[in-house]
């Protein structure tokens, strides 16, 4: 089991690095009816020891650090869409085990925590959990090492939602989802005995950091004041979509034709577009097969072309003309009502970011900032990794996820030991 544990640890799980980076309906609406109890299952129980024997054997810590065990929950749970249609999801909670009876009489501080871009659906957090019952990915920092109770949706059209259409990169799925996991999750705990002391973070990577975005706003907007989030820390995400289009769709080619063929397929259906109006044959008739959660972004950029536009090109030439030319074109609004850096949060954000990051380039992050405090936000602070870290050299978007999650772990446990006491 080690040796699994160590292969893992190396890779850090597919959620980090792949990337391009509702109400609550959990109790029954009838007064004269007993709540329902929220169902989980335990896919993982891995003890300290484990868990530290393979961080040691795969380089990431010394021997003389604590590391904590690992308990995960898929839990199901119900959203909305981006249609307004509730959908059945699940997703992944992750808490600490072997906590001095200090830290677990002051409770446990969560961190919600969006996964990056994945095309397969073994690659959901739950699903990986449940399938190969070993800590995985970006908990192992933020549990083991930070002993965060740390929440991770599947996401609409992965795990318990596999038969729906991934919403990739739309504000309202993501940021529901999100939203509706903590609701759940909170329930949970209570009737499982497991102590949280309500205090909240967002992070995750890429269109995690895009979803937890996503989540902020919502939570802000719809001043949902049970769930105040005391810090939010995005990484890497695509905040500023109309800029990266106007870039993307006027480039010869693309970088990792997979994310924007998702892109392109995720609004048509939300739209109610026709898919191939967006994107060219043979592709456009090819994607709902290569996006249904079989393949990985591996064996889907195998399947289409390189090239931005023209008859050969992934994108149809009329797409491309009408994006650029006409102000009301539909897509350019749906860009517009997805961005979200054009707003001022009250809530402390640190837009944690490589400077090389060759996918999600860095000025989207400069962009977000200056365009949150030009709006008024008070505290917004841009993080580049690579100098919180002191590296050398500058780290490219694959590259970028493990350091990121540790700088983003390191300054969410230096709040809790401010505020909480540990």
């Amino acid at each position: 089991m080690n040796q699994t544990l160590k292969k893992t640890m190396l890779v850090l799980s597919p959620l980090l690095f792949l990337a391009c980076g509702g109400g609550d309906s959990t109790t029954n609406e009838t007064s004269t009816e007993a709540p329902t109890k929220i169902e989980g299952k335990l896919v993982v129980d891995f003890p300290a020891s484990a868990v530290k024997a393979g961080l040691i054997d795969a380089g990431v810590i010394e021997s003389n650090r604590t590391v904590y065990g690992y308990k995960a929950y898929k839990i199901p749970y119900v959203t909305t869409d981006e249609e307004g249609n509730s959908v059945n999801v699940s997703g992944l909670l992750v808490i600490p085990t072997g906590l001095p009876e200090p830290v677990k009489d002051l409770g446990l501080s969560m961190v919600s925590d969006g996964h990056g871009t994945i095309f397969a659906n073994n690659k959901a957090p739950s699903v990986t959990a449940s399938k190969y019952g070993v800590p995985d990915g970006s908990s192992v920092i933020l549990t083991s090492l930070g002993a965060f109770a740390t929440l991770q949706p599947d996401y609409i059209g992965f795990g318990d939602s596999r038969e729906h259409y991934h919403p990739f990169i739309l504000k309202d799925s993501l940021a529901n989802a999100t939203v509706d996991f903590i609701k759940q999750v909170k329930l949970f705990t209570k009737e499982q005995n497991i102590k949280l002391n309500n205090q909240l973070f967002l992070t995750g990577y890429s269109e995690g950091g895009y979803s937890s975005m996503a989540a902020l706003k919502k939570i802000e907007e719809e001043d949902l004041s049970d769930l105040a989030v005391t810090l939010a820390a995005p990484m890497a995400g695509p905040y500023t979509l109309k800029e990266m289009a106007d870039s993307i769709l006027t480039q010869e080619r693309l970088l990792v034709p997979s994310f924007m063929a998702n892109f392109g397929y995720a609004y048509a259906k939300a739209h109610d577009e026709a898919i191939d109006s967006v994107i060219n044959e043979p592709y456009a008739s090819m994607l709902e097969n290569l996006l249904n959660g079989d393949l990985n972004r591996t064996q889907i950029d195998g399947n289409l072309t390189t090239l931005t536009t023209s008859n050969e090109g992934l994108f149809s030439q009329d797409f491309v003309s009408n994006y650029l030319t006409q102000d009301d074109f539909w897509f350019k609004r749906a860009l517009v009502k997805n961005t979200l850096h054009n707003w001022a949060p009250t809530t402390p954000i640190r837009l944690v970011h490589c400077k090389g990051d060759n996918v999600i380039p860095y000025a989207i992050s400069e962009l977000t900032q200056q365009s949150m405090q030009s709006l008024g936000a008070s505290d917004v602070e841009l993080i580049p990794v690579e100098q919180s870290l002191g590296l050398p050299t500058q780290l490219g978007h694959g590259e970028c996820g493990l350091p990121a999650y540790a700088v983003t772990t390191k300054m969410f446990a230096k709040i809790r030991k401010q505020t909480i006491g540990y």
